[in-house]
């Protein structure tokens, strides 16, 4: 149920650490380093004319930041070229600005076996983000409801694939607007303790974010530490709106994470050509980087890219497709000059259920997204119907295929035992190794284990009932539900948070819309 009533006042001692800090063990990595080269799609002088092209958006055209007049008034005090709400930047002053933020910090959770490095060498996984809609194999598609997305929580902290719980991992839309903020961030806390997304829509969510924050981990903890970051999308093309900068306004300032990805659609929010929409998305997040930076330098910024084609005969998006597929490879090479952590799409479809369709967009899309070099990748998993659907069996699905990326940015191996040297001890030529030694001492953890693909014969599958993947994943996400356990949470911070709720909820009525 949504946190709307008072705490029962817990006899509990606090535990030792900070507020709110669980003590339970990460079943598995709580991020993956890469071992592997990036790929590199452009070469020096390509790159060298996108940056060209972003420095020219900046300097001659500009960016607008509407709605919100201090954001002006921090341009200004900064030296920018401010005329009404256009403010426009001389060439390289948003780089040299983007210089102070990390190149790769840590985003903390509850369970500091769970906290996240994002930049560098680093790759992080989150679910889908923000779909009003749900789908599973027997409910059909509905709107998404609060019970819906405490499960999608609970099945996020059972998947060691995904190494963040995300925020919004689907609308829950039975819950007023200007509240279901403070139950969502709430349900992840309480029934996860994987880092977290805070509320961006309007500037007070953002702030109740903070603070709950802030009761979770403590004054001074916060402070000093990235606990929360905000996810939001500038309004192209070259519009960058309140919601934006109240948000970094409010995170930024705090010392908090923020991720700035430009949504562009070719042809309708940027020009049709790839070229021009990566040189657009580039300028659009590296000038926000900037004022992040002029609102505290050194605070964290993730540079975001969310890049798409669309059917020009329809206007419907369109997903995996090549034109998306090069952005992230070449906004890969861009973000790494620049000297920023990347935020990149992850298993993007535009088909209606797991079909197919969906595997290979899928595919096609988080592939290029991980040879590419993302850092933090939303709608890594679960994402469905150009992410209008959270599908609890993609979910599971694209979870099963995110751990083998996994292993395949762990790249290979090369030690002794790798090479299997010792292999050949009782091996003859022209013989076998299924019973050796070598064979028997790593078969556990020489191949991924993909638990979605079923590689039985078509006899076996047969007697075990037929499944097709939509069923076996649908079946094993009950279960999953069926075996969860909440991780522990300190009484004190638990009752501290609910009170702070029951506050928020009582000093406004609700809102619809």
């Amino acid at each position: 149920m949504p946190v709307t009533e008072r705490a029962v006042r817990s006899k509990g001692r606090r535990g030792r650490g900070r507020p709110g800090e669980s003590r339970a063990v990460a079943p598995g990595p709580a991020y993956i380093t890469r071992r592997i080269p990036y790929f590199e799609f452009l070469g020096e002088e390509g790159l060298a004319r996108l940056e060209d092209q972003a420095d020219w958006l900046i300097q001659e055209i500009g960016i607008e930041f509407r709605d919100d007049p201090e954001a002006l008034r921090i341009w200004r005090d900064a030296g920018a070229d401010v005329t009404e709400t256009r403010v426009r930047l001389p060439r390289g002053a948003a780089r040299e600005l983007c210089k102070t933020a990390p190149s790769k910090f840590t985003q903390h959770a509850r369970n500091p076996l769970r906290r996240v490095e994002i930049g560098e060498d680093c790759t992080v996984f989150a679910p889908v983000y923000g779909p009003p809609f749900v789908r599973d194999l027997e409910g059909g598609r509905r709107y998404g409801a609060f019970a819906d997305l405490e499960k999608l929580v609970k099945l996020t902290y059972m998947l060691p694939a995904l190494h963040h719980s995300g925020l919004v991992t689907c609308e829950p839309c039975d819950l007023p607007v200007n509240k279901r903020h403070l139950d969502m961030l709430y349900a992840h806390i309480r029934w996860s303790d994987k880092p977290v997304l805070g509320a961006i829509t309007a500037k007070s969510r953002a702030e109740d974010s903070v603070a709950m924050m802030r009761i979770l981990h403590g004054d001074d903890f916060v402070e000093n530490n990235c606990v929360i970051m905000g996810n939001v999308n500038t309004n192209s093309p070259l519009l960058v709106d309140k919601v934006v900068t109240e948000a970094i306004r409010t995170y930024s300032a705090a010392g908090q994470g923020m991720i700035v990805a430009p949504f562009i659609l070719g042809g309708a929010m940027g020009p049709v050509t790839t070229a021009a929409s990566i040189a657009q998305a580039l300028a659009e997040a590296m000038i926000c980087c900037a004022f992040a930076q002029l609102v505290r330098p050194g605070s964290p910024f993730v540079l975001g890219n969310f890049l798409s084609s669309m059917s020009l005969k329809s206007g419907a998006p369109t997903f995996g497709m090549p034109e998306p597929v090069a952005s992230n490879y070449i906004i890969g090479q861009l973000a790494r000059r620049l000297g920023v952590p990347l935020r990149c799409g992850g298993s993007l479809t535009a088909s209606k259920v797991t079909d197919a369709q969906a595997g290979t967009e899928s595919a096609d899309s988080m592939h290029s997204t991980a040879l590419g070099g993302a850092n933090f990748v939303l709608h890594a998993a679960g994402w469905l119907e150009g992410g209008l659907v959270t599908s609890f069996e993609k979910l599971i699905v694209d979870a099963d295929r995110l751990g083998a990326y996994q292993k395949l940015l762990g790249g290979v191996e090369l030690d002794d035992n790798s090479l299997g040297r010792n292999a050949y001890d009782d091996v003859e030529p022209a013989g076998h190794f299924l019973g050796s030694a070598h064979t028997m001492g790593n078969y556990e953890t020489a191949y991924y284990d993909a638990s979605m693909s079923n590689s039985e014969s078509l006899e076996q599958w047969e007697e075990g009932g037929a499944k097709d993947t939509e069923r076996r994943a649908y079946e094993t996400w009950n279960k999953m539900l069926a075996d969860y356990e909440a991780p522990a949470l300190d009484p004190a911070a638990d009752e501290a948070l609910r009170e702070f709720i029951a506050r928020k909820k009582e000093s406004m009525a609700d809102a619809w819309y």
